[in-house]
């Protein structure tokens, strides 16, 4: 499919899940906008590679997710650039893990923040512009996490949890408007975000980190293996095609198999 002429707001796109979709969707034709933080060099040699490999603009906006009015600027300063935003992938996240009587309290108010509120804030502020097109693809990224829980993850299991309930409520108040909500639900990943938590469940669960892939993360994964990156950039571009015009509402599980049992 082509999704030439649209554009893309990723947040958190700088490395990870986020710059693999920003891949996807720039190889079929989409104009792209990137966020999140990280080396400024980094940032400026993705998104110039970016631009030269798939022959589409690349914009980056370093707006926190976690201030509302820094949100509504990316969003006006993408519609501004690119005169509409087609497609919003939510997936900015960050993670702690801690038990639940030791879990600090501004770590649970940073983690809702940034990976459930800046949901809202994104997709409202992206909705006239859509409902003015009669299109829109509104992807989130959630977590299995979103569908069953695990220890040591009160604060990212809650706002996983939320997004899905988010994503659903989306779905259903733009449903007459040609615009369609999903999440994704993705298992273990292998990205920044998870190679950061491992060293913290080794100590909780008082492992090696070896250990702690095999026994801890992908315990519950029946295909034995992270899921990929591609994997996932690949699932987001079938949501945005016209395929997908009648999947909306849905929690969409990647996760070798976690959750059919």
């Amino acid at each position: 499919m082509s999704l030439k002429s649209k554009s893309a707001v990723i947040t958190g796109s700088t490395s990870g899940i986020g710059l693999g979709i920003a891949h996807a969707l720039a190889k079929e034709g989409a104009n792209i906008v990137l966020n999140g933080f990280g080396e400024r060099n980094d940032i400026e040699t993705e998104r110039l590679a970016i631009e030269n490999k798939y022959q589409v603009k690349a914009l980056y906006i370093q707006a926190d997710m976690s201030v509302p009015a820094q949100i509504r600027d990316m969003i006006s300063q993408a519609e501004n650039t690119f005169g509409t935003v087609d497609i919003l992938v939510n997936n900015a996240g960050i993670q702690h893990v801690q038990t639940i009587e030791e879990f600090p309290e501004e770590k649970w108010d940073q983690i809702v923040a940034i990976n459930l509120t800046s949901n809202f804030h994104a997709i409202k502020a992206c909705v006239p512009g859509m409902k003015k097109m009669g299109w829109g693809r509104i992807v989130n990224v959630s977590s299995v996490h979103g569908i069953i829980a695990s220890p040591y993850k009160s604060a990212y299991v809650a706002a996983k949890h939320g997004v899905i309930g988010l994503t659903k409520t989306t779905a259903l108040d733009l449903a007459n408007y040609g615009i369609t909500a999903n999440a994704l639900c993705p298992g273990y990943v292998d990205t920044p975000l998870v190679r950061k938590q491992i060293p913290d469940q080794a100590k909780q669960h008082k492992l090696s980190e070896n250990e702690v892939i095999k026994k801890v993360l992908l315990k519950d994964h029946f295909i034995k293996k992270f899921i990929e990156i591609d994997d996932l950039g690949a699932i987001t571009v079938f949501l945005c095609s016209d395929a997908a015009k009648m999947i909306t509402g849905q929690a969409l599980c990647i996760d070798g198999g976690w959750t059919a049992h």
